[in-house]
């Protein structure tokens, strides 16, 4: 059976377009929308729990940017790649093949985990999920836009970030609970690997639609037509360099927040008070991705993007220099919502500049300057931290993002540098600093 072609007319759904209830409105979105968040509830609970698994073991934060890294570092060199394979073949079935294979690896980890073996064989099979995950990766984003109309595109995405980042409150929060019941460690794992099931039966339920370039590049030069594209549409180039900058010197605080709330607030990674912070600031980047979808809707993201960026500075500024629990609440929240309002604002306007052929050559870059950048900066910072401690750290990590807002401040740019309204492109809303250029 053939999967169905994406969807080209115009919705009669009664909603205001490019909201999240627009995009709800579709049966197909909406199914591999529930399947994905109850897979990643799991997801998160694993998510939160290793880390500080690993922190509590060692004490040491350049093993969980070690940690990290296995499980994202992939993408850095895998998207590319992936989005290769998923234009080569059905994005539907790389996909179920990708996510069987992480429910095995995942059942693998809670049993190494139960055994108490060597630290090497957590970091081996954690590896190979974040391997399966960059090549799925692709797979997926090419394949979930096509299953709303291009102008309910903002909504979607803003949904899926909001998924995200709901999935990252409940995980944890599930995971502590767990817990207190007397759940190990191994057992939460365990739980992880069963809730692949909700979003493996979503895709065998659902046909999504399959869309391929037809590029005329060939064999290995294929894997450089993203980058191609990237280079000649000016906003695709600033959006996904800023990310990567974003995510190498300002996202730091992520994958090491354990060492990060030991260090600085004097709150032990195994402690029910980190559970709640985590839970906290996830809460915040929910409703950071969700604001972009509904209450900021009829704002240009342009004026998301840079305001953001401000506000993450500001708030990660004062996160750094925080040295107890008290502030850390309220301000990890807001830290958050300012986090993931940008990067969903970066992304929605990355997509809304491409068009559905390019999507499996040009999202694997998004994939390496987020989630496998982040890594990279785990990695390097985690060392860096353990020499100067994690202050002067975070506060480079704010002013850089403040930096941030004035370089990738879209509203300085011709209307040559996005995708033209005929092709699908938004909109050209010019202002007075872009008729100057």
């Amino acid at each position: 059976m053939t999967a169905p072609a994406p969807i080209e007319t115009a919705p009669s759904h009664g909603h205001a377009p490019g909201t999240a209830r627009a995009a709800l409105s579709y049966r197909g979105f909406r199914v591999i929308f529930i399947g994905l968040s109850l897979s990643q509830i799991g997801t998160w609970m694993q998510n939160f729990t290793l880390p500080a698994y690993i922190d509590d073991q060692t004490g040491r934060p350049a093993l969980v940017g070690l940690m990290i890294f296995m499980q994202l570092g992939p993408m850095l060199f895998l998207s590319i790649p992936g989005g290769v394979l998923a234009d080569r073949v059905s994005k539907q079935k790389l996909q179920l093949v990708m996510q069987s294979v992480m429910a095995v690896l995942t059942i693998g980890l809670a049993v190494i985990v139960a055994r108490d073996a060597a630290v090497w064989m957590l970091f081996a099979a954690q590896f190979g999920i974040g391997v399966a995950n960059a090549l799925n990766a692709p797979a997926f984003q090419a394949s979930m836009p096509l299953l709303v109309h291009r102008q309910d595109l903002p909504g979607a995405i803003s949904l899926n970030s909001a998924m995200i980042n709901g999935s990252r409150v409940i995980g944890p929060v599930l995971a502590a609970i767990l817990a207190v019941l007397g759940m190990s460690v191994a057992q939460i794992f365990l739980v992880n690997a069963a809730t692949y099931i909700f979003f493996i039966v979503a895709l065998i339920v659902i046909k999504m639609p399959d869309v391929r370039g037809e590029h005329l590049e060939k064999g290995w030069r294929q894997m450089l037509t993203g980058l191609k594209t990237a280079r000649d549409r000016l906003v695709l180039s600033r959006l996904l360099i800023g990310m990567f900058l974003f995510s190498l010197f300002s996202l730091v605080f992520i994958g090491l927040f354990p060492s990060v709330a030991r260090l600085n607030l004097d709150i032990p990674s195994a402690s029910t008070t980190y559970r709640w912070l985590y839970a906290i600031w996830g809460a915040g980047a929910f409703f950071g991705a969700i604001a972009v979808g509904t209450l900021f809707a009829r704002i240009d993201r342009s004026v998301l993007i840079v305001r953001g960026f401000v506000g993450f500075s500001i708030s990660l500024a004062i996160f750094s220099q925080l040295r107890g629990p008290e502030l850390a609440f309220p301000v990890g929240f807001v830290l958050g919502f300012f986090y993931f309002m940008t990067a969903t604002a970066i992304t929605t306007t990355l997509q809304l500049n491409l068009r559905n052929t390019e999507r499996a050559t040009v999202m694997p870059l998004w994939f390496m300057v987020f989630g496998g950048t982040v890594p990279i900066g785990n990695l390097l910072f985690g060392v860096i931290i353990e020499w100067v401690g994690a202050r002067a750290v975070l506060g480079f990590g704010a002013a850089f993002a403040l930096f941030l807002s004035w370089w990738v401040d879209l509203r300085r740019f011709p209307e040559s540098a996005f995708l033209p309204e005929e092709e699908g492109g938004e909109p050209f809303r010019p202002t007075n600093a872009s008729r100057l250029m």
